[in-house]
């Protein structure tokens, strides 16, 4: 590219983005001395995780929390006296209470759990009561107005209720405190690690125990998904620990906690049923767990979900706008909107050269700088994000013939794309579930009531689709900048314009964060500097996948500085106008939808974007759109993954990424068995004797998908993970002198004379089987946590004390900002 002068530099032109890299050790002198110097290379930059993960109790009716808090509610009562008088039809309650009898599976997502109080230790009290606190910072100002919806009487006895991600947190404190002789060093640990188990919108949530360092020696991205793989099964331990000592399973409760993307069938259905304040009232976490003022941080969730519900209706305005709407006749869409129920998987990476430059006032390194170099990373980086969609994780998902209602499937576009790409992805979206077909003259369109869509989709075999990543459509990803208020054009406080004119338009709210699948994490807000990829949905493997897209995302953001430090990218080359913006970012929408073609202005001024296109095969004129150039999507997938490697280079050889490299074409080449999509589908598809999503009924396919997820899926990742913890035991014993003596007297108190690796191999099926006994659970539960806080000084006397003190902060902090 060629150079363009700056704009919206800090500094003006007395010290331009090139010489203040080169003031932070940065040498451009040649691509092989920048691959060694540059922020995200070599041995700089570390690596933490956040996990999504979905709940669910298993159990009959009476005994679990859901439905008895729906028949219990006064929201149920005075439906049924309502009926009583006449008020309200019959069919206003029926659907209700269908939905609480019908339910085969008897399995109850993200339902709250029910502990007797007397079986918590003295130790899982005072957590208790130390989490309802209304400022957990100063005590002197008591408990939480809300703290009597967590206590219950039954059979006069004291009940705790508590949604699952809370309890996990309480069954790590109960585990610890419940064992009088524990080692120190694995209540140190117990201690430590518990507040990771966040309690945050409706699933729990789980950030990493401490960062890694991703550097060429550790395997990169392989040690991040080892990390993720020892929170795993710690988490299924607690789960098992608390049915056995916790007293779910005598009274009837069986917890699952799985990795899953998108809202279960049967909640979806339940939202569409309720009102959006009762639905928040079963749904949104108390948030117990991560936060000083816990009830404010609830009331926050109740925003963003009131705010999200809102923006619901605000579409269909937007959509008419755009001329996707030509007429009134519309399927309202339900009052309570379901995507804080979405799961992913959210991946941050920091740089140890910015943030100890940010860290010395002396440096000149200062956070408008930070703020400058992020956003111009980050626009470069979305042009990169459909390499990512179907091929590292994925969220297969199918919509039936009735589903294709612009505003039942746009929801969330309007405010992601400009109305152009709008349309034209709702024309091939329709094209690819072809909704082309014509009777009469008239083509045949969803009517939305379900009796008369489900005959036409029958006579005509309309099946509807299949998307690869419908986590990414049902949520609000990415949102679009306007005209005033760009939010990526480098400016301190732009961000805070744009949400103050997306307040006034009424699809925001001022106090929430500006949504976006890559987000800069700021030195002054987080203690570090970096940048959280926030677009991962599910992942099939750790280690092949999740550890594959850490491995991609840290190149990306490497060449990013690259081109910075050579002066080869400045804000001029990317534009910051909303047209731009919604171009470069309708790739991949379309991705996660599957589209096979998408298109670009021939003219356009995204000079990066332009460097792309030049190495596309098979690009030609659009015939429908004069002036746009027609893109295959794989094309550009494969151009954009050559362009990788050529500028990239010396990064890969670098940081050791040629088996990475290799993956990904291997991916592009062969999506149906080497994607986390095709393999995901594969295995559902597999599950249901089937060859094709399509083949059968969108609600039976997304059943089956929660089925795996739940049973197949989950085992596949803890037998992952157990062989994780086998490989640690087995470093451990060729090399004892990395141990430690403290480490050692703490393996010998909690096994004796057992060998550890032989004790580990023999409780792996018992575990798969969730036939352990409790002080076998509790065992297990010493042992991985006495490997995770080796793991963690490990780092920690790698990087030396004050570096330590920096990585707990860069961990610890994650959570920190809404």
């Amino acid at each position: 590219m060629n150079a363009i002068p700056l704009r919206g530099w800090p500094y003006g032109g007395k010290r331009s983005p090139v010489r203040l890299l080169a003031d932070l050790g940065v040498n451009a002198k040649s691509d092989a001395t920048l691959a060694e110097t540059l922020p995200f290379t070599a041995e700089d930059t570390t690596c933490g995780v956040e996990n999504e993960l979905q709940a669910g109790v298993c159990g009959k009716r009476e005994d679990v929390d859901l439905p008895r808090a729906i028949l219990n509610s006064n929201y149920y009562q005075n439906l049924q006296k309502r009926r009583q008088r006449g008020e309200l039809p019959k069919r206003a309650v029926s659907v209700l209470d269908e939905w609480l009898k019908e339910n085969p599976n008897q399995i109850w997502d993200n339902s709250w759990v029910r502990v007797p109080m007397r079986l918590l230790s003295p130790l899982a009290r005072r957590i208790l009561e130390q989490d309802l606190l209304a400022d957990k910072s100063d005590p002197d100002k008591g408990t939480r107005s809300d703290a009597g919806r967590f206590l219950d009487r039954e059979a006069n006895e004291r009940i705790l209720r508590m949604p699952v991600s809370y309890l996990l947190k309480l069954s790590l404190a109960d585990s610890v405190g419940s064992q009088p002789g524990l080692s120190p060093l694995v209540r140190e640990a117990g201690l430590k690690y518990m507040g990771h188990y966040l309690s945050d919108n409706t699933s729990p949530e789980l950030y990493s125990f401490h960062t890694v360092k991703l550097s060429k020696k550790t395997g990169m991205g392989a040690e991040i998904a080892k990390e993720t793989a020892r929170r795993f099964v710690l988490t299924q331990l607690l789960v098992q620990y608390a049915e056995s000592a916790l007293g779910l399973a005598a009274s009837g409760q069986k917890v699952d906690v799985y990795f899953a993307p998108h809202p279960p069938v049967r909640q979806k259905r339940l939202s569409e049923t309720i009102p959006d304040a009762f639905y928040r009232e079963l749904f949104m976490n108390p948030c117990l767990s991560g936060w000083d003022e816990g009830e404010k941080k609830h009331h926050y969730m109740h925003l963003c979900h009131q705010v999200l519900s809102r923006a619901q209706f605000n579409s269909l305005g937007r959509l008419k706008d755009a001329g996707v709407i030509t007429n009134n006749l519309v399927v309202m869409p339900s009052a309570s909107n379901i995507s804080l129920a979405n799961n992913g998987t959210h991946i941050s990476l920091g740089s140890r050269r910015l943030t100890s430059a940010l860290a010395d006032s002396g440096s000149g390194f200062s956070a408008s700088h930070e703020k400058y170099l992020g956003d111009l990373a980050i626009k470069m980086s979305e042009h990169f994000l459909s390499l990512f969609v179907g091929n590292y994780s994925a969220a297969p998902y199918r919509l039936c013939f009735s589903d294709f209602q612009p505003e039942k499937l746009l929801t969330f576009l309007p405010y992601q794309l400009d109305y152009t790409h709008l349309r034209m992805i709702w024309r091939r979206w329709k094209k690819k579930a072809r909704l082309k077909t014509r009777f009469l003259g008239l083509r045949l369109t969803p009517f939305g009531p379900p009796w008369l869509d489900e005959p036409i989709s029958r006579i005509f075999g309309l099946k509807g689709d299949y998307v690869p990543d419908f986590r990414l459509l049902d949520y609000l990803v990415a949102l679009m900048s306007t005209d005033r208020s760009p939010a990526l054009n480098g400016s301190a406080g732009n961000q805070e314009l744009l949400k103050k004119d997306l307040a006034q338009m009424g699809v925001f709210d001022t106090h929430m964060p500006v949504y976006m699948a890559l987000r800069q994490r700021h030195f002054s807000q987080m203690g570090f500097s970096g940048f959280e990829g926030r677009h991962y949905s599910l992942f099939y493997k750790f280690s092949e996948d999740l550890g594959r897209a850490a491995d991609l995302q840290t190149l990306v953001t490497a060449v990013a500085f690259k081109l910075i430090a050579k002066g080869e990218l400045t804000h001029s080359h990317i534009p910051d106008d909303p047209q731009t913006e919604s171009e470069r970012r309708q790739i991949f929408f379309g991705a996660a939808i599957g589209l096979p073609t998408f298109f670009v202005r021939a003219d356009t001024g995204n000079l990066f974007l332009r460097q792309i296109l030049e190495q596309t095969r098979n690009l030609r004129f659009s015939r429908r759109y004069p002036g746009y150039l027609r893109v295959i999507r794989a094309e550009f997938q494969q151009a954009a993954a050559r362009w990788l490697c050529i500028q990239g280079r010396e990064i890969i050889a670098s940081l050791g990424l040629e088996e990475t490299v290799q993956d990904l074409i291997w991916r592009l080449e062969h999506p149906e068995s080497r994607s986390a999509a095709g393999r995901l589908t594969r295995e559902i598809n597999r599950k249901l004797n089937v060859k094709s999503p399509c083949s059968v009924k969108a609600e039976e396919f997304n059943q089956a998908c929660e089925a795996y997820y739940r049973d197949e899926l989950c085992q596949k990742h803890l037998k992952e993970s157990w062989l994780v913890l086998e490989d640690d035991l087995s470093g451990m014993i060729r090399d004892p002198q990395k141990i430690g003596p403290r480490f050692k007297k703490a393996l010998q108190e909690l096994l004796g004379s057992q060998d550890a690796l032989d004790f580990v191999q023999s409780m792996q099926k018992p575990v798969l089987r969730r036939s352990l006994r409790t002080v076998e659970i509790l065992k297990l539960i010493n042992l991985v946590l006495l490997n995770i806080h080796m793991k963690d000084c490990q780092v920690s006397k790698s990087e030396g004390p004050e570096r330590s003190e920096n990585l707990e902060n860069e961990t610890t902090r994650q959570a920190s900002v809404y």
